[in-house]
C-alpha cells in the first residue's frame, strides 16, 4: 500500500502536475523555463515574474490542491507562515519594485493585502527598498522571494518620560524652522502613510509622545526619551519657544530687552507655566524655572541655600576710610512676581545670570562704597542704619529689573584682628575702672553700716544712762524744794530782827549748801553709773543736739600731737563762729 501510494502521488505529480500545499504552509513558485510566448524573459532590473516569465513568481500558492505544475517546469518551495509575536512588529523590505522617489528613504505604501499579495504590490507600482508600512503581531503569508522580513521591538515610553521623535523621511524642513510642523491623524507617528501624505517633514518633530507602547517603524522614526518637566509649587516655568510663527512683541515700548509673545509663537511666552508636570520637547522649547516665593541669597563663603543660585557668592571684603580691610556677610531676600517672570527671563536668560549680572555687583559695590565713607568703629556702631540704607538703595535698583527686594540683612562683621585687640583692651580697662569704683562704693557703704551697727549696739546703754540722769535730777530738785520750804518757814517764825536776819542767812546758806550738795550727788552718781569719759560724751552730745551744732566742726583743734576729741572740736567750732561773726560785723561797718 505504501508503494502504491508513493507511485500514485508520483504519477499524479509527474503526469498531471499535482501540488498539495498544507494548511500551515505557502507555496513559492519558481518557473524554470517558458517554451513559447512573448514573456519568456524578465524585464530589466526585475527579479520577480508577474506575467508568466521564467524565474521566481510573484504569485504564491495558498494551502490547497493545484494541477499543471509539472515537475520539469516548476519548482515549488514550501515556506511556513510568517508569525509576528506580541510586543514586536515586522519590518518589510521589498527586493523588487519601482525605484524610490528622489530624496526618500522609505517606499510609499500601496494596496497589497499587508504584503500578502505580491502581484498587487508590483502591479500598483510598489517601490523597492524599506517600506514605510509594517506588520503588526499576527500570521501572514508572505512571498519571501519579494519581501524580506525583519522583527523589531515595540517602542515603550516609560512613566514620567516624554518621547521626542525624529523622523527619517518626509519633506525637508522649512529654512527658518528647527523642527517639523504638526501633522494630524498620524496616531503618534504609528501611521507613516498619514504622516507622509499629510506633508510631514523629516527631522526632529515638535510634537512629542507620552508614556505608553507604540508601533513605530524604526526605519521611519527614532525616539529619544527625556524626563517630563516638573515645576514645583512656589515656582513658575517661563517658556522660550524656538518653533512656530514669529510673534509680535507685546512687552511694550519701555521694555527693550527681548521679545515677549503670545503662547504658541516663537519667543518668550507672556504666560508662564504654573506648578505641575508638562510634556516639553526640550529641543524645541526651553523652560526656565523661576521661584515666586521669597528667595534668600547669601554672600557668605561656604554657605548657600538649596536652590544653589548663591553657590558662587562669597563673603564681601571692604575697606574703611581709615585704611582697614574687613569682611562682612550679607543676606538678600528677593521676590519675583509670576507676572514679571517672563520679563526677567527675556532680559537675563536665566536666574543664574540675574544673580551674577545684577545682584552680585549691586550688593557688593554698595557695601564697598558705604564702607569707604566711615571708619571701622563707625561702621560697627551704625550697623542698623547702614542696613536700612542698603535695603532702600537695593530696592530702588532692583525695581528697574522687575525684581522686588524684600529685605537686606547684614550678618557677621569681622573687623581686623589688630583693631579688635585695641578695642578689647580698652573695654577691659573700662570694666576694670568700673569694678574698682563699685568696690570703693561697697567699702564706703560697709563703713557706714559698721558705724551704724556700733551706734545701734550701744544705744540701749545710752538710753539707760539718760534715764538714770533724769531720775537723779528729779530727786535733787525735790530736795531743793524741801530745803526751800524749810527756810521760808523759819523766816516767818522769827520774832526778832536779829533772829530773823540770822535765821534768814542761815536758811539761805542752807539752801545754797543743799543745792550744791544735791547737784554734786547727782553728778557723782551719774559719773559712777556711766564712767567719767562716757558721761562727758553724753553731755557734749546733748549740748550739740540742743544747740544744733555740727558734729564735724569746720575748724579742728588738736593738742599738737595729733590727738584731740569732741571737746577740742567744740572749742574750735566756737572759735570759728566768733571769728566769723567778727568779720561779718566789720563788713557791715564798712
Amino acid at each position: 500500500m505504501i508503494i502504491a501510494l508513493v507511485m500514485y502521488k508520483f504519477i499524479l505529480r509527474v503526469f498531471f502536475g499535482m501540488v498539495i500545499v498544507p494548511d500551515d504552509k505557502i507555496g513559492l513558485v519558481i518557473k524554470n523555463f517558458v517554451l513559447i510566448g512573448k514573456n519568456r524573459e524578465l524585464k530589466d532590473n526585475r527579479i520577480i515574474a508577474t506575467n508568466g516569465e521564467a524565474g521566481m513568481q510573484a504569485q504564491t500558492l495558498a494551502p490547497g490542491l493545484y494541477w499543471a505544475y509539472w515537475i520539469w517546469q516548476y519548482k515549488i518551495r514550501m515556506e511556513a507562515f510568517i508569525i509576528i509575536p506580541e510586543a514586536q512588529l515586522g519590518l518589510i523590505k521589498a527586493k523588487d519594485g519601482d525605484p524610490l522617489n528622489a530624496g526618500r528613504i522609505l517606499a510609499l505604501p500601496v494596496e497589497c493585502d499587508k504584503f500578502q499579495d505580491a502581484v498587487k504590490f508590483l502591479a500598483n507600482k510598489g517601490q523597492k527598498g524599506p517600506q514605510a508600512a509594517f506588520l503588526t503581531p499576527g500570521s501572514y503569508r508572505i512571498n519571501t522571494f519579494l519581501f524580506e522580513l525583519q522583527l523589531a521591538p515595540v517602542t515603550v515610553i516609560e512613566k514620567e518620560e516624554v518621547g521626542i521623535v525624529t523622523t527619517l523621511d518626509g519633506e525637508p524642513l522649512d529654512q527658518d524652522q528647527i523642527a517639523g510642523r504638526s501633522v494630524p491623524d498620524h496616531k503618534n507617528y504609528q501611521d507613516p502613510v498619514k504622516f507622509l501624505s499629510g506633508g510631514g517633514q523629516k527631522g526632529r518633530q515638535e510634537d512629542v509622545i507620552l508614556a505608553g507602547a507604540y508601533y513605530l517603524n524604526p526605519w521611519f522614526a527614532v525616539v529619544e526619551q527625556v524626563p517630563m518637566l516638573h515645576i514645583p509649587i512656589g515656582n513658575v516655568g517661563v517658556v522660550n519657544s524656538f518653533v512656530g510663527v514669529p510673534g509680535k512683541d507685546i512687552s511694550g515700548v519701555e521694555f527693550a530687552h527681548g521679545n515677549i509673545v503670545q503662547k504658541g509663537q516663537r519667543g518668550v511666552w507672556n504666560v508662564p507655566l504654573d506648578p505641575g508636570k508638562y510634556a516639553i520637547n526640550t529641543y524645541t522649547h526651553t523652560v526656565e524655572i523661576v521661584p515666586t516665593t521669597n528667595l534668600v541669597l547669601n554672600w557668605a563663603t561656604g554657605r548657600s541655600e538649596s536652590h544653589q543660585l548663591d553657590k558662587n557668592l562669597s563673603t564681601i571684603t571692604v575697606r574703611s576710610s581709615d585704611g582697614f580691610t574687613f569682611n562682612l556677610d550679607v543676606s538678600q531676600i528677593i521676590h519675583i512676581p509670576s507676572t514679571e517672570a517672563p520679563k526677567v527671563i527675556a532680559r537675563f536668560g536665566n536666574m543664574i545670570n540675574l544673580v551674577s549680572q545684577v545682584l552680585e555687583p549691586t550688593i557688593g559695590n554698595y557695601f564697598r562704597n558705604s564702607a569707604q565713607t566711615s571708619d571701622v568703629i563707625d561702621f560697627l556702631k551704625n550697623r542698623t542704619a547702614r542696613q536700612n540704607d542698603a535695603k532702600e538703595h537695593i530696592k530702588r535698583t532692583l525695581d528697574e529689573y522687575n525684581v522686588k527686594a524684600v529685605d537686606t540683612l547684614i550678618g557677621d562683621i569681622t573687623p581686623p584682628n589688630e583693631l579688635m585687640k585695641t578695642l578689647t583692651d580698652r573695654k577691659i580697662a573700662e570694666q576694670e575702672t568700673l569694678t574698682l569704683q563699685t568696690q570703693k562704693l561697697a567699702e564706703d557703704t560697709r563703713k557706714q553700716f559698721e558705724s551704724a551697727k556700733a551706734l545701734a549696739t550701744i544705744q540701749p546703754e545710752v538710753v539707760k544712762s539718760n534715764q538714770q540722769v533724769e531720775i537723779k535730777k528729779n530727786l535733787a530738785n525735790a530736795k531743793i524744794e524741801e530745803a526751800r520750804g524749810d527756810g521760808e518757814s523759819k523766816t516767818i517764825n522769827a520774832k526778832a530782827d536779829a533772829q530773823v536776819t540770822q535765821v534768814t542767812g542761815e536758811a539761805d546758806a542752807g539752801k545754797i549748801l543743799a543745792i550744791g550738795n544735791a547737784e554734786a550727788e547727782v553728778t557723782k552718781r551719774k559719773t559712777e553709773a556711766m564712767g567719767t569719759k562716757e558721761y562727758a560724751q553724753v553731755q557734749i552730745a546733748r549740748y550739740l543736739a540742743e544747740n544744733q551744732i555740727k558734729i564735724v566742726p569746720e575748724v579742728l583743734v588738736t593738742d599738737g600731737q595729733g590727738e584731740g576729741g569732741m571737746v577740742s572740736a567744740l572749742i574750735g567750732s566756737e572759735l570759728f563762729k566768733s571769728l566769723k561773726n567778727k568779720n561779718a560785723g566789720e563788713s557791715e561797718k564798712k
